[in-house]
């Protein structure tokens, strides 16, 4: 072998991950309210790109006089399936392509299919929930209200002392969105360099501001702050209080012999307790609630299933043609010449990729839609298990296109807006060896069981036996584990919330 240097010539084939492509690929597990932010970027950038109302279909305004864009020939546009498949031409990759390293998202198109395809006619609200021009923008109303910070600052005013203003105002901004201070009293009081004494006077006068509990340093501080204002913090309400772990863990019993009690007075006394707020601070502040605005339609029709994409919040991009031709006409240099046709391009491309994308969701939402009919006709009970590589095989597209068609999006159907991923769940197996049935249909048995358990509290135990007769065959740690899911508690923690309902 020789250890000389020398120059090879090699020939070989790789996959390019190229701009165009990578673009392509993020919008698809974009929703279309983050599509809606990315097209306005990209109008910004590049001058030949339009915004066109979503039921416009003349394309943008223009200037009186102005001649309308031509429309783009027929041969220049590439069919979805050929995008797909790589048989477009050119130097465009087909979209359906699993890359094992890349971090980018992927994209591929589809038509319909299935016969399951069509429109949804949505009227008033109904029509996507995005308000429009003609109908009311219900995220108008949103209260915003006013932060608690803000709330307890124009109280602090008229009742601190300048000088303890700036302790008032850093005890403050340690309140939590809840109302409770978080921060060590003597570590503040060490940093501001003034007296333990002098902070716990301002707290103390930070305390007796609306609402009533803010400012305390634990939850039974809080509830203590509250007994006083109703003037219910006698001797045997602080005893009650300061035990309230015994409270939480239904030992009536102790705690009577601690308050010095009987069972009438300790019932007034919890009840008494349920009346106050624990988290005072949380009916100030916070973000608005933004309500989630469905990316698909589903209804039924006479036809069968009729899927349509919420055109609502998906804005239309068109290109400038005429625009174009009037910078193309005019005398540029070589540069200039270039930045256009690039920016022809990317504009192109775009459109080209929004209607991938739209075709691609189409076809995985209808693809779900077929396989999970039974849960739109009776509920979920009827839920089916369903994977990725299903829903892939089945309409013959890679695992990941799927998983990144249903990233973020949600639908809306009669019975209610869901995710796309909730349609894919695990499979339980069958008690008499029939078809296996989904972990969410699992879930729903057991919340309604738990829901009519009446006086008897139903153990684990008991629920795998029941759940057996219904024909899941499930053992009694995947009973927990989906009841705790639920946010559902033990048999023990409902027993006990029982007997405080019945001392209440």
């Amino acid at each position: 072998m020789s250890l000389a240097p020398r120059l090879d010539i090699r020939q070989s084939q790789s996959l390019v991950m190229t701009p165009q492509l990578q673009q392509a690929i993020k919008l698809l597990a974009l929703s279309n309210l983050e599509i809606e932010g990315f097209l306005a970027e990209e109008i910004e950038r590049n001058p030949l790109l339009e915004a066109g109302a979503a039921d416009d279909g003349d394309g943008p305004d223009r200037d009186p006089g102005q001649e309308p864009a031509p429309e783009t020939p027929r041969d220049e546009r590439v069919a979805a399936d050929d995008l797909v498949s790589g048989a477009a031409g050119g130097d465009e990759p087909a979209l359906d392509v699993d890359y094992a390293t890349e971090s980018h998202q992927q994209d591929s198109v589809a038509d319909g299919g299935s016969g399951m395809d069509g429109a949804l006619s949505m009227t008033g609200a109904s029509a996507g929930g995005a308000g429009g021009e003609d109908g009311p923008d219900l995220d108008a109303f949103a209260d915003t209200g006013l932060s608690l910070a803000d709330h307890l600052m124009a109280q602090a005013g008229p009742a601190i002392a300048a000088d303890d203003a700036f302790i008032a105002a850093h005890l403050i901004d340690q309140i939590d969105e809840a109302g409770y201070l978080t921060a060590p009293l003597l570590d503040m009081a060490t940093r501001l360099g003034v007296p333990l004494a002098r902070t716990e006077h301002v707290l103390a006068i930070i305390q007796t501001f609306d609402p009533t509990g803010v400012g305390a340093r634990d939850l039974a501080e809080c509830l203590a702050i509250q007994a006083r204002e109703a003037d219910r913090y006698d001797p045997c309400m602080a005893r009650l209080i300061d035990n309230l772990d015994l409270l939480a863990r239904g030992e009536l019993g102790r705690l009577k012999r601690i308050c010095e009690v009987d069972d009438e007075d300790i019932a007034d006394m919890i009840r008494e307790l349920r009346g106050y707020d624990p988290k005072p601070g949380c009916r100030f502040g916070g973000e608005p609630s933004q309500a989630v605005v469905p990316d698909l339609f589903v209804a039924r029709t006479k036809a069968g299933w009729a899927i349509e994409i919420n055109a609502a919040t998906l804005p239309r991009v068109l290109v400038n043609r005429s625009y174009y031709t009037e910078l193309a006409s005019g005398q540029q240099d070589k540069a200039s010449k270039a930045w256009l046709s690039d920016c022809l391009a990317s504009a192109n491309w775009l459109v080209k990729a929004l209607d991938q994308r739209q075709r691609t969701i189409i076809k995985v939402a209808t693809e779900i839609v077929k396989q999970q009919e039974a849960f739109f006709l009776h509920g979920v009970a009827h839920l089916k298990p369903m994977t990725l590589r299903m829903v892939a095989d089945a309409i013959e597209m890679h695992e990941s296109t799927v998983s990144r068609v249903t990233s973020n999006k949600y639908v809306s159907c009669a019975r209610g807006l869901y995710e796309l991923k909730y349609f894919f769940t695990s499979a339980i197996q069958s008690a008499d060896g029939g078809d296996a049935v989904s972990a969410q249909a699992v879930k729903s048995a057991i919340k309604a069981l738990i829901a009519n358990e009446g006086a008897k509290i139903l153990s684990d135990d008991t629920l795998v036996e029941l759940l057996d007769g219904k024909g899941f065959d499930i053992a009694r740690r995947t009973v927990a584990k989906y009841r705790e899911s639920l946010g559902i508690g033990s048999s023990v923690q409902r027993r006990r919330a029982r007997t405080l309902e019945g001392t209440g």
